[in-house]
């Protein structure tokens, strides 16, 4: 099981007085999300067993994650890059991007609590046999949360079409909804993790059951199914991964533009001009 520094799980929660304050269910999430944040980032944890014991509390409901948002330092569905790693800790100076931006620069230099993650997933599903454009979809998959967590899928999609596969802009998309449903045939089930993100009563969306619906029954089901699959074991903070076994279908897949990410005039240049310039004012 991931775990962390006692002393400093505390501190970034605002001390031992604040931490007394918080709800059970309130202390869990907050775990949850850093041994999230920590599996991305590789950074070596310890694990002390009144922390790891946290993550058998029961889960909270829907109406109890509703009741913590006024105590939250930023909303749950903010992308990566728009505040700090660890509460009270000052933002980072990102490195400036190259003046026609690739695909790789954005890893390198955008896509940093991601990337491991990223890595990891598209790295699985090689070794499962997933084909090529499926592999880039399980590398692109999370990207966008770098710039919006909530409903990522959809943004991933929009974010991706103009360079990427159509197949692959499927699977991006609807590995959204079908995160929320169990396949034992193809090998997902439901994460507990799911459980303490949004309640253990929590029912999807309308979106999300019609979008499930559709998908199950389309000729491109496996797609997305494959994304959640190489999606869910895909957080081990110990694992060795880059981005050197994807250059290749990158570059088979992936229409990189003359002028550079942003530059162009897709529909979706702005996203990556945010991406590139998250510190712009308007």
């Amino acid at each position: 099981m991931q775990s962390l520094d006692r002393r400093d799980f505390i501190a970034s929660l605002g001390g031992a007085a604040a931490v007394g304050l918080m709800t059970h269910e309130a202390r869990a999430d907050a775990l949850e999300e850093a041994l999230m944040a920590q599996a991305v980032s590789g950074r070596p944890i310890t694990e002390p067993p009144s922390i790891a014991a946290a993550a058998l509390l029961p889960f909270p409901t829907v109406a109890q994650l509703a009741a913590q948002v006024p105590d939250l330092p930023v909303r749950r569905g903010t992308g990566g890059l728009f505040f700090s790693q660890s509460r009270g800790t000052k933002l980072a100076i990102l490195p400036k991007m190259p003046e026609r931006p690739t695909l790789v620069d954005f890893f390198n230099l955008r896509f940093d609590r991601t990337r491991n993650h990223c890595y990891q997933s598209a790295a699985l599903a090689m070794k499962n046999g997933v084909d090529e454009q499926i592999v880039l979809a399980c590398l692109l998959h999370d990207v966008t949360q770098e710039l919006m967590r909530v409903d990522h899928g959809y943004w991933g999609a929009q974010m991706l079409e103009p360079y990427v596969p159509e197949r692959t802009a499927f699977a991006i998309r609807y590995h959204q909804a079908l995160r929320f449903y169990p396949d034992e045939k193809a090998g997902y089930v439901y994460p507990d993790l799911y459980r303490r993100m949004f309640g253990i009563d929590y029912v999807p969306a309308a979106h999300i059951q019609r979008d499930y619906a559709f998908t199950r029954k389309h000729r491109w089901y496996d797609a997305p199914r494959a994304v959640t699959v190489n999606d869910l074991y895909a957080f081990d903070q110990n694992a060795k991964v880059s981005m050197d076994p994807f250059v290749d279908i990158i570059g088979r897949h992936f229409r990189q533009p003359r002028e550079g990410l942003g530059n162009d005039n897709s529909p979706s240049a702005h996203m990556w001009r945010s991406l590139a310039n998250p510190d712009s004012p308007l």
